[in-house]
């Protein structure tokens, strides 16, 4: 396989939860399906998932813009807290600075139900949406983009810790995935790339 420059991708056999959906804290209807997609800033979606390093898991949470695919904000860290996804959209918040009314969809999971997390949306002028108790399908972009993570960086490597995956991750989402891996959704070019050509087409309309 080596003289043949192929890779092995090891199947795992754990699997880790990471929502828990059992709280009692307040829900959102499904606003997602609704959204008509034509620009970015329109349609936030978020996920969390587990990374498992030598001795322990640690958990990354991510915010995709839904229509570029680009990932905009993410946090790794050891704990499921709260304050791993709000770290994520803190950065988004940050980086985007998104006009008023556009939609952040996640499952329903505590971290996302959080009074922190929720008003934080509330606050930029977002509207909240959530999908159904054990619906996955519902938030798809992050399911395929956690599945491509899974296969195209996390199953080839062997983190020692928390700092080697977080710089590993690091130059994976915003150097590989971001700036390099294409999308035939995308015209076959890659996220960051997409987001110029907007900008430009945007630009010359104006």
């Amino acid at each position: 396989m080596r003289e043949d420059n192929l890779l092995c991708v090891r199947k795992r056999k754990f699997v880790v939860t990471t929502t828990d959906s059992a709280h009692g804290r307040k829900v959102y209807p499904n606003l997602a399906s609704e959204v008509e997609l034509h620009g970015i800033n329109q349609l936030w979606v978020a996920d969390i998932t587990y990374i498992r390093l030598e001795v322990e898991f640690v958990y990354l949470a991510v915010v995709i813009d839904a229509y570029s695919r680009r990932v905009i904000g993410w946090a790794l860290d050891r704990t499921l807290e709260d304050d791993l996804p709000l770290q994520a959209l803190r950065i988004a918040l940050e980086v985007r600075q998104p006009d008023s009314g556009w939609v952040h969809h996640s499952d329903r999971g505590s971290q996302y139900a959080s009074q922190d997390y929720t008003e934080l949306l509330k606050a930029r002028g977002c509207r909240i949406s959530m999908s159904h108790k054990a619906s996955p399908w519902e938030n798809g972009g992050c399911e395929s983009w956690m599945r491509t993570l899974k296969y195209e960086e996390v199953y080839r490597q062997e983190y020692r810790d928390l700092i080697e995956a977080r710089a590993c991750l690091g130059v994976f989402i915003e150097n590989v995935y971001n700036q390099e891996r294409l999308h035939s959704a995308l015209g076959y070019r890659p996220p960051a790339e997409f987001e110029r050509d907007l900008a430009n087409a945007k630009a010359c309309g104006d």
